[in-house]
């Protein structure tokens, strides 16, 4: 889980550029539809296309059946459980969890899980998982020739306090290549994974970081059609939040429900 790895397309370009171009052409041209349908009074779209023609796999993985509802009290019979008893604090401490110290720049994120009333969400589970400073996951689908770091694992995992509160330390993740065309490179972000208080209420979505000059190029980020909804996503460099001479500090805020609410990934893929 947190690679992104995906199927090659079927035809590699002569050169970089000319893959990047064709992606970059089928993003404006989504763009300038979606402009197009709000003028003609069609609704916002707050979240990700399914089926998103620069994001090529995004054709395989989008449901082509109409959905079963199903009994969540026997889903949570099978699933497992956590209480506030099973998280250690050491969880949230990326940088600590080997005998050895990581590579990288050392950060803090620290934000509030919020409901569509801005109310906070206590005592939610909070998931986070990225790449090390080189761009690598530990993953044996992660073959890229970057290095993995011994001393890092980038996965934690907190709860939020009674007023919603979130906060970790780790190593600020590396962008990397990917198989959606030829030359293809994810920006910087983190993974985030949600529990309400049942198994079966769950969030997934990403993190980003200020002034990645990937973003425009990035179909998955760009699968988000509102430039609001997108900007919601980067975090914020927060000097209250950095420690002194020790790590630089975000501030990152989950909203759950409404019209401002965090974009989600689909269920049915993570990247």
């Amino acid at each position: 889980m947190g690679d992104d790895v995906v199927e090659p397309v079927s035809t590699v370009p002569d050169t970089a550029q000319d893959g990047q171009n064709r992606i970059s052409k089928e993003i404006a041209a989504g763009h300038d539809t979606y402009a197009d349908g709000l003028e003609r009074g069609e609704p916002e779209e707050l979240g990700p296309r399914r089926d998103w023609p620069p994001y090529r796999s995004s054709r395989l993985r989008h449901p082509t059946k109409d959905l079963h509802h199903v009994d969540p009290e026997t889903i949570e019979l099978f699933a497992p459980v956590f209480g506030e008893r099973d998280i250690s604090p050491l969880e949230s401490d990326l940088t600590t969890q080997h005998d050895g110290t990581p590579i990288g720049e050392r950060i803090v994120v620290r934000g509030r899980v919020l409901d569509g009333d801005g109310r906070p969400v206590r005592r939610q589970l909070v998931e986070v998982w990225q790449a090390n400073a080189a761009g690598r996951y530990v993953h044996k689908r992660d073959q890229h020739p970057a290095p993995i770091d011994p001393n890092f694992t980038g996965l934690g995992r907190m709860l939020t306090d009674d007023d919603g509160w979130y906060e970790f330390q780790t190593i600020k993740p590396g962008p990397y290549p990917w198989k959606n065309h030829f030359n293809a490179w994810r920006p910087a972000h983190v993974h985030f994974s949600l529990f309400g208080r049942e198994f079966t209420q769950r969030t997934v979505t990403q993190m980003y970081f200020p002034g990645d000059p990937l973003f425009p190029l990035d179909p998955i980020y760009q699968s988000i059609q509102d430039p609001r909804a997108r900007a919601r996503l980067i975090a914020a460099h927060d000097h209250d939040v950095t420690r002194h001479e020790w790590a630089t500090g975000y501030r990152w805020d989950i909203v759950l429900t409404g019209s401002h609410r965090t974009w989600t990934e689909p269920e049915e893929g993570e990247h």
